[in-house]
């Protein structure tokens, strides 16, 4: 009988947090944003690539700003994905590109 008591209180507890969940689907929703958002930022330093972290550093802002709709500042929101993920990113990204190509005529000029 105690076993039954054992699985019938687990089926509980398991009850009782998809309700919980199933409440507060905002919350699990920012909670895997920041989630994705700690890890891309760990990604831009942690990457060896200056172009993955450009795209890393995309992500993170991405992140934020669908973190300003959350808090319903959709006005902070759209300028922070035009402004940082639509310009600053592209322009990280544009000189990385630009200037790997005479980073590395300058290592064959060493050779």
């Amino acid at each position: 009988m105690a076993l039954m008591e054992f699985i019938d209180s687990i089926w509980c507890g398991l009850c009782d947090f998809a309700s919980y969940v199933w409440g507060n689907a905002d919350l699990v929703a920012f909670l895997c944003l920041a989630a994705i958002g700690i890890t891309a930022a760990i990604y831009v330093v942690a990457d060896k690539l200056p172009v993955h972290s450009a795209f890393y550093l995309a992500l993170v802002f991405v992140t934020v700003a669908v973190t300003y709709f959350f808090l319903e500042a959709e006005f902070i929101g759209v300028i922070q994905l035009l402004v940082y993920v639509g310009a600053i990113t592209i322009l990280f990204a544009f000189s990385i590109m630009l200037t790997r190509k005479y980073i590395n005529e300058e290592d064959f000029n060493d050779e």
